[in-house]
């Protein structure tokens, strides 16, 4: 099956945003877009609707796809993009459409005068359960907001692209997620900027405050650690500059601050096969509520 990045759309702001953002990632891995439209049928009294006849229908099932893959083909001279339309559940269909594609980018709803998604029903049970990346891209944005400013203060697409900003737990560090976030960073010719938050061990919660001497000793242990982890990934990729971000602190409270002036975030889900369910996980549940840039959620065992 052909790699595609897809699209989840239904019209709103925030999935005309994710298609314009997923346009430009397939031009820069040179892959083609879908757009994927789902139809969830309403029950029968309301179909008979005025407000929700035949004409409407049409509209969600044809239209707003095709106008939508029409202006990305005008945008994006050479790019390949096709159209799906598709009757069900979305976030059935769009967890079940992620298993073969590989991107799948989401809109997201922005929080006006505050930043950061909101984040709906379908959009979190699609990332949870979803086993191939998931990019949440919020309403609003643009390519310009990817980019570094110019000389003179404006916006520009001409300008070098923003850091790309990494999650990393160092004690289960996957490879899937980390691969990710470099070669997402090589594409861009930009920095990656790694980002561990690490608190004390259990023993000390309850206890008095940290001795200097321990705090510092329990910082160097997980700073080397940082470093350790990251060393094949640097031979592997010499060409990208890498920061090293490892503090004392809530790794989502530190994500959420490095992720200001990022062009994209990417942070780990790992799959849960037990009888509880899919789970997003508190670190990256928290970064997809509050960061405004492009969100990468990676599965990963």
């Amino acid at each position: 099956m052909p790699r595609t990045i897809t699209v989840g759309l239904d019209g709103s702001p925030g999935s005309r945003a994710a298609a314009a953002w997923a346009a430009r990632e397939a031009e820069l891995r040179g892959l083609p877009v879908k757009l994927v439209q789902v139809w969830e049928p309403v029950p029968a009294p309301m179909a008979q609707t005025a407000l929700l006849g035949a004409e409407t229908q049409q509209h969600w099932t044809e239209r707003i796809p095709r106008e939508s893959a029409e202006g990305l083909r005008l945008r994006h001279p050479g790019l390949e993009v096709t159209t799906e339309h598709v009757t069900g559940r979305p976030a059935e269909i769009l967890a079940r459409t992620a298993k073969d594609v590989e991107l799948l980018v989401l809109g997201s709803r922005g929080l006006s005068g505050i930043g950061g998604f909101l984040v709906g029903s379908v959009g979190l049970a699609v990332i949870a359960h979803a086993e191939r990346p998931v990019v949440l891209v919020r309403a609003g944005e643009q390519a310009t907001d990817e980019h570094e400013k110019d000389p003179a203060g404006a916006p520009s697409t001409t300008t070098p692209f923003r850091p790309v900003v990494l999650g990393l737990d160092v004690n289960s560090p996957d490879e899937a997620l980390i691969g990710f976030a470099f070669e997402a960073a090589a594409r861009r010719r930009a920095p990656l900027r790694v980002v561990h938050g690490w608190n004390p061990p259990p023993y000390f919660a309850y206890g008095m405050a940290l001795d200097p001497g321990v705090e510092q000793s329990l910082a160097e242990g997980d700073a080397a650690a940082l470093t350790e982890v990251l060393r094949p990934w640097r031979k592997k990729f010499p060409d990208t500059e890498v920061v090293e971000d490892s503090r004392f602190g809530s790794p989502s409270a530190l994500l959420i601050d490095a992720s200001r002036g990022a062009s994209l975030v990417v942070v780990g889900r790992r799959v849960r096969r037990s009888v509880v369910g899919a789970h997003i996980g508190t670190v990256t549940h928290a970064v997809l509520h509050h960061v405004t840039a492009p969100v990468a959620v990676v599965a990963h065992d």
